[in-house]
């Protein structure tokens, strides 16, 4: 049985005995550590024992409402101007 505790951002924490909050049934289905552990190492090198794991989630998150809010609104704005060209309002 896995007991979670800490911060949200314990669940990006590693273990090698797979004792881990990420390797309990409620967060095998979260995706996405790839990218989180490019964050970490790259933050690791930079801020050796500096930055917490929920300083990685704010970051991420941050990044990822930019990139998700570009993308829409680049497409907002391209289907606009596709109906304008084409005599659509």
């Amino acid at each position: 049985m896995y007991f979670l505790q800490g911060c949200d951002g314990s669940v990006l924490l590693n273990s090698s005995t797979g004792q881990a909050e990420k390797d309990s049934p409620p967060n095998l289905s979260l995706r996405g550590y790839q990218i989180i552990d490019r964050v970490k190492t790259a933050l690791e090198k930079e801020c050796p024992g500096v930055v917490s794991c929920a300083d990685i989630m704010a970051i991420v998150a941050r990044d990822v409402t930019v990139a998700v809010r570009n993308f829409f609104q680049d497409n907002f704005f391209c289907k606009k101007n596709l109906k304008e060209q084409n005599g659509f309002n």
